[in-house]
This record gives C-alpha cells, structure tokens and sequence, in this order.
C-alpha cells in the first residue's frame, strides 16, 4: 500500500488523517500532518478504504445547464439581437428595461461574451420576435421531403466497409 499523501510504500501500520475535510491513509511520517482519524474495528464488517468514494444509488447526479436547453443556440445569436434591437430603433437600456434585466447584460449577449440563459433568451425572443435556438425540428425540416441524413452509425459502418 502507497501513502495517499508522500506516495512512499507504507512500512508497518498505516494512519487514517484528515486534511481539509478528506480522509487519507498515510505513512506514519506523513501522520503529522493532519488529525488522525479513529475508526472503530468491528469483526466480520469489511472497513471501507480511505479515499474511495463509494456511489451512492440514492443520489441524483446534479442537474447540467445542457439538460435545461431546449436545442442549440445559434452562432449569430449576438447579431440576431443587436439588428432586431436597432430595427426597433431602440437603445440596449431601452431593450433591457423591456425585458427587465439590466443594461450590461444585454451589451455583453450583444457583443457576444455571454450566452444568454434559458430564461433571458425567451425574453429576448418575445420582445423582439426572433428565434435564437436552432432545434432539432428546424434542422430537419431543411432537408425536405424525401431527404435521408448521415446518422453516426451511417458513418461507422462506411468505416467498416473501406477497411
């Protein structure tokens, strides 16, 4: 067994230590560094190892900012934005009262820096009447009728053919 913290072979008894709230198992000389941890020793019961990080089943894997969005949003989203604005002849505080945020919010999604989220976007999209999220029924309504597109399965098995 190596010593969670110096990476040395550990000789004799190991330590249990916490430092900064993680538990290692550590070499005796490493053992200064930390508080020893005393865990009691019950027979027939497997002790778990120090630095494993057992799932859990009951616990939810955190939401993603990708699992909220409805599709992808356009790449001239910034553009779309600043024309629609200026068609309006309004100015970027104009926009952001309209939509309720604040002013360097907008100049920052007009310039490009920041995506909008989810909730800015469809504001944006009401108060000025365009679409900002390029979804998966729009791609597929270009190709018309009739139309097949390449899957990735298409591609690995054309992969497979040449070889």
């Amino acid at each position: 067994m190596q010593c969670e913290l110096c990476g040395a072979p550990i000789q004799g008894p190991s330590k249990i230590i916490q430092i900064e709230g993680a538990e290692l198992c550590v070499c005796v000389r490493c053992a200064k560094h930390g508080t020893e941890v005393q865990q009691p020793r019950r027979k027939g019961i497997p002790q778990k190892k120090p630095g494993l990080v057992v799932p859990q089943t009951t616990q939810r894997r955190p939401r993603d900012v990708f699992d909220l969005m409805e599709g992808e949003i356009v790449d001239d989203y910034a553009d779309r934005i600043r024309a629609a604005r200026e068609a309006r002849e309004w100015s970027t505080l104009d926009l952001a009262q309209a939509i309720k945020e604040r002013e360097i919010l907008v100049k920052k999604i007009e310039k490009g820096d920041l995506i909008p989220e989810d909730d800015v976007r469809k504001k944006l999209e009401k108060e000025l009447n365009i679409r900002l999220i390029d979804s998966a029924d729009d791609s597929t309504s270009m190709g018309g009728p009739g139309r097949m597109t390449m899957t990735v399965g298409d591609v690995i098995s054309f992969k497979k053919g040449r070889k």
